[in-house]
């Protein structure tokens, strides 16, 4: 089993393939992205106002970073740190507000794409490898169906949570009691900007920093046999919560800390790091404190990290 994953709620078999599949168009999905963005370009404009926009930058980045970096990625999917269970609902919560997906539907999302990624070839849809336009089409508004897909399991803790079984039922419904205290403040203004062009945004833009991160930018590890491997994405490095580090991610999927050098900003990481002073959470797992894999590689193109860190702080790429 690979240390590095939740690989234990993947299950497969000799007739498993990641390759033979087809893309179908999902309208649930379509309609509530379409939805979202044609709501944001038609009445962004006509309700806009600087609370508005405060309202969408600071819900943005709450939800981003301590619900979908932390919570939903950090914790959930690669329990790379340990926490109170209120702690962790709270933060999968904000993770739901994102309005990607939910919880158990995210997890299987991204299990399914690791799984196929670390074999040597998959399909297109799971590695980004078509054009620009047709990616965004099918990861944002088709799913791809595998003729011989893995079986997905869940752990036990996962499947036998009631919380989580209703964040996954009613996670589009969660927007709702927002709406509803966003309109009492602030009117239409802060309900257009922080309801329908924050999901927008950040919904398309978790699939740009996806598309970029397989397919161009630095990379400073390979894992060896892999068919896809990832890249570094470091001028969306602040806006992702540090997930545009994908490279180190795909080298130590179990460390909490993706940014793992100090050219490399990782606003999740610091979340983590003020919640551990707190005595929230524990027993955060590094690069230091995992497993050894024998089948990554540095690389000798030591480029990458964030230039303008780099100038400020005077350090050199390494």
């Amino acid at each position: 089993m690979d240390w590095s994953i939740g690989s234990e709620r993947i299950i497969e078999d000799f007739h498993t393939d990641a390759c033979a599949g087809n893309v179908r168009w999902n309208p649930v999905k379509s309609f509530w992205i379409s939805g979202m963005t044609i709501a944001a370009i038609v009445a962004g404009p006509a309700y806009f106002s600087w609370s508005a926009m405060a309202v969408f930058v600071s819900l943005s980045a709450l939800t981003l970073c301590a619900g979908h970096s932390v919570g939903m990625h950090r914790r959930l999917i690669h329990k790379s740190f340990d926490c109170p269970g209120w702690i962790e609902n709270t933060l999968v919560y904000l993770g739901v507000l994102v309005g990607m997906a939910g919880p158990v539907g995210l997890m299987h999302q991204h299990d399914m794409r690791d799984w196929a990624q670390r074999k040597p070839s998959c399909h297109s849809y799971l590695c980004h490898r078509n054009g620009f336009w047709k990616d965004a089409f099918w990861q944002l508004h088709c799913d791809l169906h595998l003729d011989r897909p893995p079986r997905f399991q869940p752990e036990q803790r996962i499947a036998s949570s009631t919380f989580l079984t209703w964040m996954e039922r009613t996670w589009m419904l969660q927007q709702i009691p927002l709406a509803i205290v966003l309109v009492e403040i602030g009117g239409l203004p802060w309900l257009v900007w922080g309801i329908a062009a924050r999901i927008s945004v950040c919904v398309i833009g978790h699939w740009l920093v996806g598309y970029f991160a397989h397919n161009q930018g630095p990379m400073r590890w390979r894992v060896v046999g892999a068919g896809v491997q990832g890249h570094d994405v470091p001028i969306a490095a602040l806006f992702s919560m540090g997930e545009s580090w994908h490279n180190n991610h795909h080298a130590y999927p179990g460390s909490a800390k993706l940014g793992l050098d100090n050219d490399q900003p990782d606003p999740g990481w610091w979340l983590l790091l003020g919640l551990q002073k707190l005595g929230l959470v524990w027993n955060i797992r590094t690069p230091e404190n995992l497993p050894r894999r024998k089948n990554l590689a540095r690389l000798d193109n030591n480029e990458g990290g964030c230039p303008a860190c780099r100038n400020v702080l005077g350090l050199h790429a390494r």
